[in-house]
């Protein structure tokens, strides 16, 4: 048996794609209540304010807040011995610097946690994913503003303050190197982009990438801070880890591909968890034509905060080309150089399905940091329905899960420290990058469309039954 005793087996999911209720329990709004649907075929829409003729997927989601009793004792039946969620920044603080918290805010995941722990369920706890108030937004242009490093580390302490005996894993950002794109500048940096298309925001890299500093600066504080006041606490990091292969084994392509990975699934994962810059970033920016604006505190906050340990999403592998007569596959969310890798499959959204790819990212995290690894993000998004016999069979989520999770132990076996596992996704929930309901990852089924019908109710698919006794067993 190669995984752990007490290794953590459960689900994943995100408070603005799953939790819903975005205006009730005293929440006030945040950047992803102004994105509207969309569908791999057609971009969501970023709006100013809430226009009533467009539908807004996070409103309701998938109505977490009002199911969260039936859906946790779904979790436990299933097996889970962990629940990663994020909270709702904006449920807490309603308009991000709020001189008090909203206490029914609080009440809320206080009952969530306690609910989670009556069935032995960990909590880990994403503390900003994808989520920054509107209010920051709009009035001091997001994590552009270094006075967003002191809101969001007021936020924290309020958290680890309120929850500390009750979640003892904390992520500080979800999938923080989203900002090495400029898919990152409105959702995960709430940046004013104005009204545009979701895929093809406005950019500005030196913006973009002083907000990310800032976003590195808050991380380290909050991490400093939990580390003294709750030296029991584990604080993590959460990178979007895509391996980059190159096209051919010309060196141009070889160098592309260790580029590419470089800045793009390395770099906040070097900065967070050394604590510095790495030097092939500060070539990258002196290329671009920029340099990050540092306070003199900055770097001795860095080197304090370094996190505990490291969690990840991993979803596909990517193949690139330096050479211009290849043609590229333009994926608008990735960058200009992909290309379709031939030896892999890929899903209907595009991505090259790669289990032998999750061991490699194993091994390379593993041996760069030398920390406990989680895998909290991994799954296939797939279109799907009801069958006649009123089940869903999802063979295909069987097989993509059982040949990740079987390259998993292998990865153990190397001498990979591998302490959790968190499938996207627990429940079916709104896709982050299309706004669509049709693309399904869940375990459990959800009674909710792309145009918003639907009656909630849950059902579970042939993959639940799979999964809890591939927890029942430890992963035999």
């Amino acid at each position: 048996m190669s995984f752990p005793k007490h290794f953590l087996w459960g689900g994943a999911s995100a408070a603005n794609q799953y939790e819903g209720g975005y205006n009730e329990g005293g929440k006030g709004l945040a950047c992803a209540d102004l994105i509207s649907g969309g569908s791999h075929t057609t971009s969501r829409k970023i709006t100013a304010k809430i226009e009533e003729e467009l539908l807004y997927p996070s409103h309701e989601a998938t109505d977490f807040y009002h199911h969260y009793q039936e859906d946790i004792a779904l979790f436990a039946e299933a097996g889970f011995k962990a629940f990663r969620m994020s909270i709702n920044w904006t449920r807490i603080f309603p308009k991000g610097n709020d001189a008090e918290p909203n206490e029914e805010g609080l009440a809320f995941y206080d009952r969530v946690f306690d609910e989670c722990r009556q069935y032995g369920i960990e909590p880990i706890v994403t503390i900003a994913h994808f989520d920054v108030p509107a209010y920051l937004s709009q009035e001091y242009n997001g994590w552009a503003s270094r006075e967003v490093i002191d809101f969001y580390a007021r936020y924290a302490a309020v958290l680890f303050e309120r929850y500390h005996e009750k979640v003892n894993y904390w992520i500080t950002f979800n999938e923080i190197n989203t900002a090495t794109l400029s898919i990152g500048n409105f959702l995960s940096l709430g940046l004013q982009v104005g009204e545009s298309e979701f895929i093809n925001q406005p950019d500005n890299l030196q913006q973009r990438y002083q907000a990310l500093h800032h976003q590195f600066v808050a991380s380290a504080k909050v991490v400093a801070y939990g580390h003294e006041h709750y030296p029991d606490l584990k604080i993590g990091c959460m990178i979007s880890y895509m391996p980059r292969y190159p096209y051919t084994s010309h060196p141009n392509d070889v160098l592309l591909a260790k580029q590419e990975e470089n800045m793009h699934s390395k770099f906040c994962g070097d900065v967070q968890v050394t604590g510095k810059y790495p030097y092939y970033a500060k070539k990258y920016f002196a290329d671009h034509g920029f340099a990050i604006e540092f306070a003199p505190e900055d770097q001795a906050i860095l080197a304090k905060g370094t996190v505990d340990y490291y969690t990840f999403s991993y979803y596909l592998t990517l193949c690139v080309s330096a050479d211009e007569k290849v043609t590229k596959n333009g994926h608008s969310m990735i960058g200009g150089s992909g290309v379709n890798n031939p030896y892999l499959e890929q899903t209907e959204w595009n991505a090259m399905i790669d289990p032998v790819g999750l061991r490699i990212a194993l091994n390379d995290i593993y041996d760069r940091y030398q920390l406990p690894l989680m895998i909290v993000e991994n799954g296939i998004g797939v279109s799907e329905t009801v069958a006649e016999d009123g089940q869903i069979h999802d063979d295909y989520r069987i097989d993509y899960l059982e040949k990740h999770i079987a390259e998993m132990e292998k990865a153990i076996d190397d001498g990979v420290e591998l302490i959790g596992y968190t499938i996207w996704s627990a429940v079916d929930i709104v896709s982050a990058s299309t706004g669509e309901m049709k693309k399904r990852y869940g375990i459990i089924f959800v009674d909710k469309y792309d145009d918003g019908t639907g009656t909630l109710d849950r059902k579970k698919k042939d993959s639940f039954y799979w999964y809890q006794k591939v927890i029942e067993r430890n992963g035999l």
